[in-house]
């Protein structure tokens, strides 16, 4: 059974999308790795963005191996250099 979650965007990964929030069915075992190849697929505007940014999924910022839970809610950032 697929699950749902919310996928939020924000800056430049929110313009590149041009959305803020999107629903999206994803596959039981889906992990934030595999979430990232699929919104590579569906935005082929975010141009590899998604590789490289940060995720929080429910508030908490997690690693690529983590399994994303039904009704998650997932953030994307832009990753950030500094100085």
């Amino acid at each position: 059974m697929m699950k749902n979650i919310t996928v939020l965007f924000f800056a430049t990964l929110r313009d590149r999308a041009n959305t803020g929030s999107f629903p999206m069915e994803i596959p039981p075992e889906t992990t934030v790795a595999n979430l990232r190849a699929l919104l590579e697929v569906k935005f082929l505007s975010l141009n590899g963005l998604a590789n490289y940014s940060l995720v929080a999924v429910n508030r908490e910022y997690v690693f690529d191996e983590f399994g994303i839970p039904d009704g998650a809610e997932v953030a994307l950032f832009p990753a950030v250099s500094g100085g």
